[in-house]
C-alpha cells in the first residue's frame, strides 16, 4: 500500500459530473443540461477572440487591468476591488483556500451548487449542509447553524439548480448576523437573468464580510473559455490575489470577455428572450401537470410526481434528442432541470413532455 497520502478531505470529494452532451444512436440532439446560452457568444466576443489569437506567443496581462476596467464601467464598481479567475469557480476556490482550513466549517444549503462541499473538502474544512424551505434559501436556518468555527457561507443567488432567489434585504440580514470572522459569498452566476438585480454589488459596498462572484459562462455564452470575476472589499481582494496564479487568464479569454461585456445590446436581447421563453415553457409544463417554482435563471426545475416519473420522462426525452439534467444528486430526485433554449427547443421540450404525460411514447 502506498505511503503517499493526499491532504485530509481530498478523498471525501465526490467528483463533479457535468451535463451530458450526446445520446447514443440519436441525431439532432439539443443539449439542455448545462444552462448554456442557446444563441452562443456575442459576435463581438468571437471577433475579439479571433484577433487575440494572433498574439498567442505573448504572455497575457498579469493584473487583468483592461478587463477589470470594463467590469467597473459596465457594472459601476471600483476596478481595484475586482478579481478575475478561470470561471467564477476559480474565484470560489481562492476564497476557500484563503479563508478556510482544517477545523473550520463551510456552510452551504440543502440544494446548493455541488462545488461548495467540494471546495470545503479540498481545503480540509468541514462542509455543513443547511436545510432550505421549499427549495428557497432559509437565512434563519443558516444563522442557527453558524458556530465559532464558521468561516464561509456559500449562497447561490439566484440558485442552481432550483432557480429560486432571496432578496438583498435577506442577504443583508444574513451578512449582519454571521459570526465575527465569517464571510458571506454571493455566487451570482445567474444574476444577469434577473432584471434590476445587481448581484450583490450594493451589499458588498456597505459590508466588510461579503464577496460577490459572477461568470461569463452563462448569459455571455463563453462557457468554453472559462472566465469569471469577484467583487469584494479591497482587503479581501488583496488576500485573494496572493493565491491567484499571475497568468491565470489567457489573452484570448481577456479579449473575449471584455468584448462580450461591452456588447450590452446582445446581452439585453439574450435576457429578454430568456425571460419570454422561460415564462412560456413554465406555463406550458404547468398545463401538463408539471409544476416549477418561479425561476430567476435560464432554466426551470420541473417537478414530477416522484423519482420514477422523472426518470421515465428523462429517458423518453433522450429518445427525442432532448438532453436535460437529472438532479437527484442535489436532493431533488423527482425533478429535472431544463435549460431554456431557443424557441424551437422550448417547443420541442413541451411537445415531448406532453407526449410522455399522455402516454403517447
Amino acid at each position: 500500500m502506498t505511503k503517499i497520502k493526499p491532504q485530509p478531505g481530498i478523498m471525501e470529494i465526490d467528483l463533479y459530473v457535468g451535463g451530458a452532451a450526446h445520446v447514443e444512436g440519436v441525431s439532432d440532439v439539443v443539449k439542455l443540461s448545462s444552462n448554456e446560452n442557446p444563441y452562443g457568444p456575442s459576435p463581438e466576443a468571437s471577433s475579439a477572440a479571433r484577433r487575440a489569437s494572433y498574439e498567442l506567443h505573448r504572455y497575457p496581462s498579469t493584473d487583468h487591468a483592461q478587463l477589470r476596467a470594463a467590469i467597473g464601467e459596465i457594472h459601476d464598481v471600483d476596478p481595484d476591488n475586482v478579481i478575475c479567475g478561470v470561471g467564477s469557480d476559480e474565484v470560489l476556490q481562492f476564497i476557500a483556500q484563503s479563508y478556510a482550513g482544517p477545523g473550520d466549517e463551510v456552510i452551504y444549503t440543502e440544494h446548493g451548487f455541488s462545488m461548495y462541499p467540494i471546495l470545503a473538502h479540498a481545503c480540509g474544512a468541514t462542509p455543513v449542509k443547511v436545510a432550505e424551505q421549499n427549495r428557497v434559501v432559509d437565512i434563519d436556518a443558516i444563522l442557527a447553524a453558524c458556530t465559532d468555527k464558521t468561516r464561509i457561507v456559500f449562497i447561490a443567488n439566484p440558485a442552481n439548480p432550483t432557480g429560486t432567489m432571496i432578496d438583498l434585504d435577506a442577504c443583508a440580514q444574513l451578512a449582519k448576523g454571521l459570526p465575527a470572522g465569517a464571510l458571506l459569498v454571493l455566487d451570482g452566476a445567474y444574476a444577469e437573468f434577473e432584471a434590476g438585480y445587481d448581484g450583490g454589488v450594493s451589499l458588498v459596498e456597505r459590508s466588510e464580510n461579503v464577496i460577490m462572484t459572477r461568470t461569463f459562462s452563462k448569459i455571455y455564452g463563453l462557457g468554453g473559455l472559462r472566465i469569471g470575476w469577484g467583487y469584494a472589499p479591497r482587503t479581501i481582494i488583496d488576500v485573494l490575489n496572493r493565491v491567484r496564479q499571475p497568468f491565470n487568464l489567457s489573452t484570448v479569454q481577456l479579449a473575449a470577455a471584455e468584448a462580450a461585456l461591452r456588447d450590452t445590446s446582445f446581452t439585453e436581447k439574450c435576457r429578454s428572450d430568456n425571460e419570454r421563453l422561460r415564462r412560456w415553457l413554465a406555463t406550458a409544463l404547468e398545463d401538463l401537470g408539471v409544476a416549477s417554482d418561479p425561476s430567476h435563471t435560464n432554466f426551470i426545475l420541473a417537478r414530477f410526481a416522484d423519482q420514477d416519473e422523472a426518470d421515465a420522462c428523462d429517458a423518453y426525452l433522450k429518445t427525442q434528442g432532448l438532453i436535460v439534467r437529472k438532479v437527484a444528486g442535489y436532493g431533488l430526485p423527482n425533478c429535472l432541470r431544463i435549460t431554456i433554449g431557443d424557441e424551437s427547443s422550448c417547443r420541442r421540450v413541451a411537445h415531448a413532455i406532453g407526449q410522455f404525460k399522455r402516454g403517447e411514447t
